[in-house]
Parts: C-alpha cells; sequence; structure tokens
C-alpha cells in the first residue's frame, strides 16, 4: 500500500508532505504554472526498516494542491510524461469550483470504457487565517501557572465571541498544558485557531514521545487526561515536528449573536 500525507497550517501557509511510495502531488501556485512536487519517496508502507522523510514548502493562499493515485496517471494508451502533461493543462484552469476542477481532470485523463485500476483523485485550495484568529501563549514549566493560562484563554474567547465555549476549552486546555508540563520537554507553547465554525487546541514541546490513550483503572489517581480530552472534542491528535510533537483537538462552536444582530449562526463542521 502507498500513501501520502499532508498537515496545512493555514496561520503560516506551510504544508508539511510525506510520501510513501505514492505518486508525489502537482502544486498550482496562484499565477503559475502546475508543477510536480519534489517530495522524497519513502518506501510503500509495510516494508519497515526505513524512515519517511518530511518535506515543507510555503503555499499562498488560493494555491491549489492536488493528490492523486497512480491509476490516474498510468494508461496503456500513453506513457506516464503524456498523463502527467494532460495532468497539468486540466490543472492550469482551476479558476472554477474545485467539484469542476476534478470533472476536468477525470475527463482528460480516464478513457471512455473506464480506468484499468482504481482511481482516486482530492484537489484542495489553500486559506490562511488572519493573525486576529489566532492567540499564542509560552506556557511556564510551572504546573501552578496553569490556571492563569486558562484565565487568559477564557479571555480570548470573550474576544472571539465564543464564550459558550469556554467551559470545555477550559478543561482542554488544561489537560493538554498539564500533561506537556509533566511529560514533555520545554519550551511548550499553547496556540488556539478559530475557524469558520471550529475551536482547535494546539499544545506543542520538544519531546518527540507521542502520547497514548488508556483506561485508569478505578483507583488510579492520574492516567484520565487523554481519555477526557476524545470524550468532549470532535477530533483529536498529534503529530510530530521537526522540533518535537504537537497534541491538538478539535472543537465545535457557535459564536454569539451581536446584540440587535441577525439570527445568523456558525453550524458545526461535517
Amino acid at each position: 500500500a502507498t500513501c501520502l500525507y499532508a498537515v496545512y497550517d493555514p496561520v503560516s501557509r506551510r504544508c508539511t508532505m510525506a510520501r510513501a511510495g505514492h505518486p508525489a502531488p502537482v502544486l498550482v501556485r496562484p499565477g503559475r504554472r502546475p508543477r510536480l512536487l519534489d517530495l522524497p519517496a519513502g518506501p510503500p508502507l509495510g516494508l519497515g526498516g526505513l524512515p519517511f522523510e518530511s518535506a515543507e514548502v510555503e503555499l499562498p493562499e488560493g494555491t491549489v494542491l492536488a493528490l492523486y493515485t497512480d491509476g490516474l496517471v498510468l494508461s496503456r494508451e500513453r506513457d506516464g510524461d503524456a498523463s502527467r502533461e494532460l495532468l497539468y493543462r486540466a490543472l492550469a484552469q482551476h479558476e472554477d469550483s474545485l467539484d469542476t476542477t476534478c470533472d476536468r481532470v477525470l475527463h482528460a485523463l480516464l478513457p471512455s470504457g473506464g480506468a484499468a485500476d482504481d482511481v482516486a483523485l482530492l484537489v484542495a485550495r489553500t486559506q490562511g487565517l488572519p493573525a486576529s484568529r489566532v492567540a499564542t501563549w509560552e506556557v511556564p514549566a510551572d504546573p501552578a501557572l496553569v490556571a492563569p493560562i486558562r484565565k487568559q484563554v477564557v479571555e480570548q474567547l470573550d474576544a472571539w465571541s465564543l464564550s459558550e465555549a469556554s467551559f470545555t476549552t477550559e478543561l482542554v486546555v488544561s489537560e493538554l498544558v498539564t500533561n506537556a508540563i509533566r511529560y514533555g520537554a520545554h519550551p511548550i507553547r499553547l496556540r488556539l485557531i478559530h475557524d469558520a465554525a471550529t475551536l482547535i487546541c494546539e499544545v506543542s514541546d520538544t519531546s518527540h514521545t507521542a502520547p497514548h490513550l488508556r483506561r485508569a483503572k478505578i483507583f488510579d489517581e492520574g492516567g484520565r487526561g487523554l481519555l477526557l480530552v476524545a470524550q468532549l472534542t470532535q477530533r483529536w491528535g498529534s503529530r510530530h515536528t521537526p522540533e518535537g510533537k504537537t497534541i491538538w483537538a478539535e472543537l465545535p462552536v457557535y459564536e454569539e449573536d451581536e446584540p440587535g444582530g441577525g439570527q445568523d449562526r456558525c453550524g458545526e463542521a461535517g
């Protein structure tokens, strides 16, 4: 099996990618021609013994990234270079909707009788977040100072009109920050990202040891933190970085209506 894994940061506009024997993605920056992204290939999944090397690239807002399986570009009718040229031409006209772009790519590359192999295609367009939607704190090494951090988080949520999310966010921040202080390595950073209908809480430290979800026994005094985070949030996970790791949790949020304003509210992310 092959795989391509990508993590895009809408704040820094940078994307980290790694692949395991998978075709390299095609990148279309605004006003530029499509090009194949040069990524270390890596061995297919399951071979073992070799590390996966990642690469980080800057993606300006509006960049189009196309990920696909080799069934899209392998054909008995033409060689790989000719298929990639067709792919570039189809992606060059990406100003319309992404659905239309996908249809154009599939129409250009797939034979009328259907593909001989399974085909998957994912086309994404990057969107950045303004600085006003991000808050960052450097966390001291003292567990006693977690309470002031929680207070500042609540104040930031009030500024974002997200007071309804304060209770849950406080709990999640407290668990993730306390775990980082106890088991991680300094420096530690807390970051809140307010997207359209989502609040993302990230805690980063310089330890490369990933956390594991476990169920504490009845009389255990600890070990329930990540289980609590998993129950309170839509999704949570971890990712490795060159500096260490980041633990993230995603919460659904509803912006409060302004006094005298309309009744539109942000819904949950699908």
